[in-house]
Protein backbone atom coordinates (compact mmCIF):
# COMPACT_ATOMS: atom_id res chain seq x y z
CA UNK A 1 0.00 0.00 0.00
CA UNK A 2 1.53 3.32 -1.07
CA UNK A 3 -0.46 5.41 1.41
CA UNK A 4 2.32 4.95 3.95
CA UNK A 5 3.56 8.45 4.87
CA UNK A 6 1.54 9.95 2.01
CA UNK A 7 -1.76 11.74 1.83
CA UNK A 8 -4.65 9.28 2.02
CA UNK A 9 -6.05 10.20 -1.42
CA UNK A 10 -4.43 9.04 -4.66
CA UNK A 11 -4.13 11.58 -7.48
CA UNK A 12 -4.95 10.24 -10.95
CA UNK A 13 -3.03 11.61 -13.94
CA UNK A 14 -3.52 10.60 -17.57
CA UNK A 15 -5.68 7.91 -19.05
CA UNK A 16 -6.61 4.96 -16.91
CA UNK A 17 -5.85 1.87 -18.93
CA UNK A 18 -4.26 -1.49 -18.53
CA UNK A 19 -0.76 -0.03 -18.18
CA UNK A 20 -0.95 2.13 -15.07
CA UNK A 21 1.40 2.42 -12.16
CA UNK A 22 1.32 4.18 -8.84
CA UNK A 23 4.30 6.34 -7.92
CA UNK A 24 4.95 8.74 -5.08
CA UNK A 25 6.04 12.35 -5.44
CA UNK A 26 7.79 13.81 -2.43
CA UNK A 27 8.43 17.53 -1.87
CA UNK A 28 10.91 17.96 1.00
CA UNK A 29 10.35 21.72 1.33
CA UNK A 30 6.77 20.98 2.37
CA UNK A 31 7.46 17.72 4.19
CA UNK A 32 4.68 16.22 2.10
CA UNK A 33 4.21 13.22 -0.17
CA UNK A 34 1.42 12.32 -2.59
CA UNK A 35 0.61 9.06 -4.32
CA UNK A 36 -0.09 9.39 -8.05
CA UNK A 37 -1.69 6.77 -10.28
CA UNK A 38 -0.66 7.46 -13.85
CA UNK A 39 -0.55 5.82 -17.24
CA UNK A 40 2.80 4.27 -18.12
CA UNK A 41 3.18 6.72 -21.02
CA UNK A 42 2.53 9.84 -18.90
CA UNK A 43 5.39 12.31 -19.34
CA UNK A 44 7.45 13.38 -16.37
CA UNK A 45 6.48 16.99 -17.19
CA UNK A 46 2.79 16.13 -16.83
CA UNK A 47 3.48 14.35 -13.54
CA UNK A 48 5.47 17.34 -12.29
CA UNK A 49 2.74 19.86 -13.17
CA UNK A 50 0.03 17.73 -11.54
CA UNK A 51 2.13 17.30 -8.39
CA UNK A 52 2.88 21.04 -8.16
CA UNK A 53 -0.84 21.77 -8.46
CA UNK A 54 -1.67 19.19 -5.79
CA UNK A 55 0.97 20.69 -3.49
CA UNK A 56 -0.45 24.17 -4.13
CA UNK A 57 2.78 25.48 -5.61
CA UNK A 58 1.91 28.14 -8.20
CA UNK A 59 4.31 30.87 -7.07
CA UNK A 60 7.21 29.68 -9.24
CA UNK A 61 7.20 28.32 -12.80
CA UNK A 62 7.54 24.53 -13.18
CA UNK A 63 10.96 25.05 -14.79
CA UNK A 64 12.20 26.27 -11.38
CA UNK A 65 11.66 22.76 -9.99
CA UNK A 66 13.57 19.57 -10.72
CA UNK A 67 12.37 15.97 -10.63
CA UNK A 68 14.75 13.33 -9.34
CA UNK A 69 14.47 9.57 -9.45
CA UNK A 70 16.83 7.39 -7.41
CA UNK A 71 18.93 10.45 -6.56
CA UNK A 72 19.50 11.56 -10.14
CA UNK A 73 17.90 14.47 -11.96
CA UNK A 74 15.49 13.52 -14.73
CA UNK A 75 16.99 15.52 -17.61
CA UNK A 76 14.46 14.48 -20.28
CA UNK A 77 11.17 15.37 -18.64
CA UNK A 78 9.28 14.94 -21.92
CA UNK A 79 9.96 11.19 -21.66
CA UNK A 80 7.43 8.87 -20.06
CA UNK A 81 7.70 7.84 -16.43
CA UNK A 82 8.50 4.27 -17.52
CA UNK A 83 11.15 5.44 -20.01
CA UNK A 84 13.07 7.23 -17.24
CA UNK A 85 13.08 4.08 -15.12
CA UNK A 86 10.10 4.42 -12.78
CA UNK A 87 8.42 1.23 -11.60
CA UNK A 88 5.40 0.51 -9.44
CA UNK A 89 6.04 2.22 -6.11
CA UNK A 90 8.94 4.43 -7.26
CA UNK A 91 9.39 7.77 -5.52
CA UNK A 92 10.14 10.97 -7.42
CA UNK A 93 11.68 13.85 -5.50
CA UNK A 94 10.29 17.24 -6.56
CA UNK A 95 12.43 20.10 -5.31
CA UNK A 96 13.68 23.54 -6.25
CA UNK A 97 16.35 23.59 -8.93
CA UNK A 98 18.37 26.14 -6.93
CA UNK A 99 18.66 26.47 -3.17
CA UNK A 100 16.33 29.05 -1.58
CA UNK A 101 17.46 31.25 1.32
CA UNK A 102 16.03 30.36 4.71
CA UNK A 103 14.12 33.22 6.30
Amino acid sequence: MLALRARPEVLTVGASGAETLTVRVQMPELWDTIAVRCAADTSVTTLKRAALEAFGQQLYAPVEYVMKLRGHEVHHEEASVCAVGAREGSTFLLTFRHKRPVR
